[in-house]
C-alpha cells in the first residue's frame, strides 16, 4: 500500500521511530514446478541432495570411526584424553553450523553455502553443510506436499546412516588390514573419506539447475538478536507501568521492527526454549564412538564366523537405523495410531530419551560384568608374582618370611606354564624379598626389591652348572586396550631382531635379554621374521587374541633351528562383543524416535526466513552434548560403570523436564506465523512506522 495514498475512511499518521533501516522482506521465491520422480510428488532435485548427503556422511563418519583409536594407538594418548579430544572435535563440528546458518539465511542462500563453503573448506565445511542440507531438501517441496516432505526427512536420515554404515565398516579395515610404512594405514583411512567429499561436491553441483533456491532474506540472525535486545531494553525502560501492557514481551519491539519479524522471532524463541534440555540426549548418543568403543576394546570380537575390531562395532548403529526407520514409519507408528494414541513429535522424542536411558543402564551392566571377568589388580602393600623357570630341570622356589613362605609349595618344572600369578604381601610400600631356589639338591639364595601394586615375573635361568634369577616388572600388563601385548626373552648368545610388521623392529639382547612390551592387532602370526648376525629365521607365534598378554622365549634346543616357546601372561578378553548388541539396539531405537522426529519438527516449526537458523540451533544442542561428555570425562573421576549410570539418571531427569515443557507447547501449523502477522498493522516503511487508526489525533 502506498503510504501517501489518501484514504477516505481513515486518517493515516506517520511517526518517525528509528534512524536504522530494517531491510524489507524479499518476496517469496517463485514456486516453479520441478520435475518429479517417476510421477510421484517427490522433486527430482532431492535425489542429488540425498546422494550428496550420503557421500558427505561417509566422509565424516568414516573419519570419526577410527579417530578414537588413532588417538589411543598412534598418538598414545590416554583413554580420558582420547575421549575428551574426540568430543571436543564433535562439539566444534556442531558449533560451526551457527556461522553457516547465519551466512545461508542472510547473504548467500543455502545452495551457495552448501556448495561453495561447505564442500570446499572441509575444516569449516561441517558448519556450512549441516544447517543447510536438511532444510534445503525441505525447500524443494511445495506446501501441498507436506506429507511427502515428512517422509523425505526419513529418507534423508537413511542416507546419513547408509553412508555411516559403509564408512564405519570400511575405514577400520583400511586402517587395520592395510600396512603403510609398516604401521596401520591411517593415511588411507582418512584419505578415502576425503575422496568421498570430492564426489559429494560433484554430485551436488550436477543437480544445480533442478533446485528451488529460496533467496536469502537479509542479515536475519542479526535482526533476530537486535529485535530481542530492543524488546528487552524497551521492557525494562518502561517498567513503571505508564505504558499499556503488551501481550508478549517481544511486542515491546513493535515500535521499531516489522510485525512479521516479531512473529517469526516469537516462533523461534518458543522452539529454542524447548531445545534447552536436548543436549543431554546427544551426550549419551555420541559416546558410541568414544566410551562404547573403549568398552569394546575390553571385549572379545571373535564371533566365530567373523572377527570384529572394536571400532567396527559402531557399524551396528547405522545398520540398525536402516532397519528401524522403515519399521517405525510403516509399522510401529501406524499401529500406535490405530490404537487411538496421538503420538506427537514431542512424545516420540521423550520416548527416545527413555530408550537411551535404558541403553546406558545396559552398558553399565556390561561394564560391571567385564570388570568381574578381568584380572584383579594388586592393592596397597601387595604385588602379583609369577615364576618362569628357563633352567633345564625343575626348581623349588621358597619365599622366605612369615607371611609368604607357603605360596609356592610345588616345584616348578622346566618351561612350565604357570596358571596364575601369586599374591605376595608387603610390610611397606617397597620391600626386599628373599628367595631360596633349590636346583639339583643345591640351594641358591637371592634378594629382589619390589614395589607395591605391580606385577612381577621371577625369571630363573641357567648360570653355568648353577642357576640365577632376575626380577622383571610386568606393569604394562594392566591394560592393552583390546590389542595383544607381547614381550620376548632371548636365550640365544646373540641379539635377535624381531619384525612384527607394525612398527620399528624389536631388538632383544642376547643371553636372556628381555624386551619391552609391544602391542599388535589380534590375529594369526605364523611366520614372524627374525634375524641375527649369522642367520635369518621365522617364529610361529600362533593366534594372538584380544586383550591377551604373551611372553615368548626364543630358544634353540633342537636341531630345527630357533623356536618360540609361548606363555600366556594374561588370558584373552572373555566377554563377547556381541553383548553390546542390546545397548546399541536400544540407543538406535531412541535415536530414530528422537533425531529423525526432531529434524522434521525443527523444519516444520521454523518460520520460512529462519529454517537454517533453527536447524543450526538443533545441531547446537549436539555440540553442547559433546561438551557435557568432555567435562565428565575429565573431571568426574568415576568408575566407567558409575559414569554410565550417571548419564542414564541425568537423561531420565531431563526427560521428565522435557515432557512437562512439551505438554504446554502448542505446535505451529503451516501458515500460523504468516497468517497472524497479516492480521496485524503496524508495518515499517523505511524509517517510518505506518499506523492505521480511526480518527486518531496527535
Amino acid at each position: 500500500m502506498n503510504p501517501f495514498q489518501k484514504n477516505d475512511s481513515k486518517e493515516t499518521l506517520f511517526l518517525p521511530v528509528s534512524t536504522e533501516e530494517v531491510p524489507p522482506r524479499p518476496p517469496s521465491f517463485p514456486e516453479k514446478p520441478s520435475p518429479k520422480i517417476c510421477g510421484s510428488n517427490y522433486p527430482l532435485s532431492i535425489v542429488f541432495i540425498v546422494v550428496n548427503e550420503f557421500c558427505e556422511r561417509f566422509s565424516y563418519y568414516g573419519m570419526k570411526a577410527v579417530l578414537t583409536l588413532y588417538f589411543l594407538y598412534f598418538l598414545h594418548w590416554s583413554e580420558n584424553t582420547s575421549t575428551s579430544v574426540y568430543h571436543a572435535f564433535s562439539s566444534l563440528c556442531y558449533f560451526t553450523p551457527i556461522l553457516g546458518a547465519a551466512i545461508a539465511d542472510s547473504w548467500l542462500g543455502k545452495f551457495k553455502v552448501l556448495s561453495m563453503v561447505g564442500l570446499s573448506l572441509i575444516a569449516l565445511g561441517t558448519g556450512g553443510i549441516k544447517p543447510c542440507v536438511a532444510a534445503f531438501g525441505g525447500d524443494q517441496f511445495e506446501e501441498k506436499h507436506a506429507e511427502e516432505r515428512t517422509r523425505y526427512f526419513s529418507v534423508f536420515y537413511l542416507s546419513i546412516n547408509a553412508g555411516s554404515l559403509i564408512s564405519t565398516f570400511v575405514t577400520p579395515m583400511l586402517r587395520g588390514d592395510v600396512q603403510c610404512f609398516g604401521k596401520d594405514c591411517y593415511a588411507l583411512a582418512f584419505g578415502v573419506p576425503g575422496l568421498l567429499m570430492l564426489i559429494a561436491l560433484v554430485v551436488f553441483a550436477m543437480g544445480s539447475k533442478l533446485y528451488r533456491k529460496p533467496p536469502p532474506e537479509g542479515n536475519i540472525l542479526n535482526q533476530v538478536v537486535k529485535c530481542i535486545w530492543f524488546a528487552i531494553s524497551s521492557r525494562f525502560k518502561n517498567h513503571s507501568g505508564d505504558n499499556p501492557k503488551r501481550e508478549h514481551w517481544l511486542d515491546w519491539a513493535a515500535e521499531k521492527y516489522p510485525k512479521q519479524l516479531i512473529m517469526d522471532v516469537k516462533a523461534l524463541t518458543r522452539v529454542l526454549f524447548l531445545y534447552i534440555p536436548l543436549p543431554m540426549f546427544w551426550a549419551l548418543l555420541d559416546q558410541q564412538g568414544s566410551r562404547w568403543t573403549l568398552q569394546a576394546t575390553r571385549m572379545n570380537g571373535n564371533l566365530g564366523f567373523f572377527v570384529l575390531q572394536p571400532d567396527q562395532m559402531q557399524v551396528l548403529n547405522p545398520f540398525l537405523v536402516l532397519i528401524f526407520i522403515p519399521l517405525f514409519d510403516l509399522v510401529i507408528y501406524r499401529l500406535v495410531s490405530k490404537c487411538g494414541i496421538n503420538f506427537t513429535s514431542l512424545r516420540k522424542m521423550a520416548v527416545g530419551m527413555i530408550l537411551a536411558c535404558l541403553a546406558f543402564a545396559v552398558a553399565a551392566a556390561v561394564e560391571i560384568k567385564i570388570n568381574e571377568m578381568a584380572p584383579h589388580q594388586p592393592d596397597s602393600q601387595e604385588i602379583f608374582l609369577q615364576v618362569l623357570n628357563l633352567a633345564d630341570d625343575e626348581v623349588k622356589v621358597t619365599v622366605l618370611g612369615d607371611e609368604n613362605n607357603t605360596l609356592l609349595a610345588e616345584s616348578i618344572k622346566s618351561f612350565q606354564n604357570m596358571p596364575h600369578y601369586s599374591k605376595l604381601h608387603l610390610k611397606t610400600k617397597s620391600q626386599n624379598f628373599h628367595f631360596q631356589l633349590k636346583y639339583h639338591n643345591v640351594s641358591v639364595y637371592t634378594d629382589h626389591s619390589v614395589e607395591e601394586k605391580i606385577w612381577y615375573t621371577l625369571i630363573i635361568r641357567e648360570d653355568g652348572e648353577s642357576i640365577s634369577s632376575m626380577m622383571v616388572k610386568d606393569e604394562e600388563n594392566k591394560t592393552t586396550n583390546g590389542m595383544t601385548a607381547m614381550r620376548f626373552v632371548n636365550t640365544l648368545h646373540e641379539k635377535v631382531n624381531v619384525s612384527l610388521g607394525t612398527d620399528a623392529s624389536l631388538i632383544v639382547d642376547e643371553d636372556y635379554g628381555v624386551s619391552a612390551y609391544r602391542t599388535v592387532q589380534r590375529g594369526e602370526y605364523p611366520a614372524v621374521h627374525c634375524r641375527t648376525k649369522k642367520e635369518d629365521f621365522s617364529l610361529n607365534l600362533g593366534l594372538l587374541d584380544f586383550g591377551a598378554v604373551y611372553l615368548f622365549v626364543i630358544t634353540n634346543r633342537t636341531n630345527q633351528g630357533p623356536q618360540a616357546w609361548k606363555m600366556e601372561y594374561m588370558p584373552a578378553n572373555k566377554m563377547s562383543i556381541a553383548w553390546q548388541l542390546p545397548q546399541y539396539a536400544l540407543v538406535t531405537a531412541g535415536e530414530v524416535m528422537f533425531s529423525v522426529t526432531g529434524l522434521e519438527f525443527s523444519y516444520s516449526q521454523a518460520p520460512s526466513s529462519m529454517k537454517s537458523v533453527l536447524q543450526a540451533a538443533w545441531l547446537l544442542t549436539v555440540a553442547v552434548g559433546n561438551i557435557i561428555v568432555l567435562i565428565v570425562a575429565q573431571f568426574s573421576g568415576l568408575a566407567q560403570w558409575a559414569e554410565f549410570i550417571l548419564f542414564s539418571c541425568l537423561l531420565l531427569v531431563v526427560c521428565l523436564i522435557f515432557s512437562i515443557m512439551g505438554y504446554y507447547y502448542v505446535p505451529l501449523k503451516p501458515g500460523d506465523v504468516q497468517g497472524s502477522a497479516d492480521k496485524q498493522t503496524p508495518q515499517i516503511q523505511g524509517n517510518m512506522i505506518n499506523l492505521e487508526t480511526k480518527k486518531t489525533k496527535f
